[in-house]
Order: C-alpha cells, then sequence, then structure tokens
C-alpha cells in the first residue's frame, strides 16, 4: 500500500496491527485467564469453571502448574497488546528521485529511541537485494544495499508474499531507483 508519482514514492508499513496480531493476542488472554481460574478454583475448593471440576485437580502441584502458566499468559497478551497499542513497526518509506534522498520511518518502543528515522542520498544505495531462506517455512526479504551502513530491510519477515509478487516489487522499486537487482 502506497502512493507513486514519477519522482517520489511513498510505502506505507503496517506494524503491530494487523488482524493475526489481535487474534493471537485475544486467544492468549482467554486461555491463561481460563488456567488462572482453574488454579485459583483448585486453591479454594470452588468450581469457577464448569467444564473443569476443581475437585479432580490438586492445589499442589497441578494448580500452582496451571496458575503460573495463567500469570505467564497474561504477561505474553498483555506484551502482544502493548505492541498493538504502540503500533510497534509501523511506519514509511520514501524515495525522492528529486531530492536525491530515501527516507525510512518506523515507530519502536517507548523510549528515547521510539523514532528510528533513517535518512540516506540515493546515490549510496547499492542494490535491491531479495533473500530467500528455505526450509519448513520459506522467508523472502527485500533488502536495500547502502555504501557504507550495509543491508537495510523493507519489508517483515512475515509477510506472506508469493515469489512473484515480491519479484514484482524488487523489479520496480528497482528500476524506480535506477539500481540492479539482486536475488540471493
Amino acid at each position: 500500500m502506497g502512493w507513486r508519482s514519477e519522482r517520489i514514492w511513498i510505502e506505507l508499513i503496517v506494524g503491530s496491527r494487523k488482524i493475526s496480531n489481535f487474534f493471537w493476542a485475544f486467544i492468549i488472554f482467554l486461555g491463561s485467564l481460563g488456567f488462572l481460574l482453574v488454579g485459583i478454583s483448585s486453591y479454594f475448593g470452588m468450581n469457577w469453571i464448569s467444564s473443569f471440576p476443581s475437585q479432580q485437580i490438586l492445589f499442589f502441584p497441578q494448580g500452582i502448574v496451571m496458575s503460573f502458566y495463567g500469570i505467564a499468559g497474561l504477561f505474553i497478551s498483555s506484551y502482544l497488546w502493548c505492541t498493538i497499542w504502540w503500533n510497534v513497526g509501523s511506519g514509511y518509506d520514501r524515495f525522492d528521485r528529486k531530492e536525491g534522498l530515501v527516507c525510512i520511518f518506523r515507530w519502536g518502543f517507548p523510549g528515547k529511541n521510539r523514532r528510528i528515522f533513517l535518512r540516506f542520498l540515493m546515490k549510496d544505495i547499492q542494490s535491491i537485494r531479495i533473500e530467500v531462506k528455505g526450509g519448513i517455512y520459506t522467508r523472502r526479504v527485500l533488502y536495500m544495499e547502502i555504501r557504507g551502513q550495509g543491508s537495510i530491510p523493507l519489508t517483515h519477515t512475515d509477510d506472506n508474499w508469493t515469489p512473484r509478487e515480491m519479484e514484482q516489487k524488487a523489479a520496480e522499486l528497482a528500476y524506480f531507483l535506477r539500481v540492479p537487482m539482486e536475488v540471493f
């Protein structure tokens, strides 16, 4: 998703506010709440969740373990909700041929380095590189090679692009920036 003209290309980056992150944060919250309620109900000997009779679960050791899993799950869920709230990873990539500048902006975690802003000259871009890592879950990442600064990733590792879509985007960007494209 973005905007293009003959001299400016702006690519908007979606951060943590994805449907999958909302789904997993909600599921982990409900699951950990269930574990915690079962652990607490086994301690008090009350039946708070009808599908798990607390008389069958002893507090030591099963109730303690379930309470621990419930508390740990609540911490993981709160971490996910915070990254969604702060929209970590969102931002934009701006390529301006008229000015000869590339600006990359991302939101990070709160603190003094929350705003990540990189700015460099287009003449320092050496190439656009696609890196493919095989295995059970194949990852494709689009990088921009910068002279003296190394590689800067332009896509997330969890973007589910087909090889054709990735090649199309890389070719369009390499053509726009007038640099070569490499595949590793």
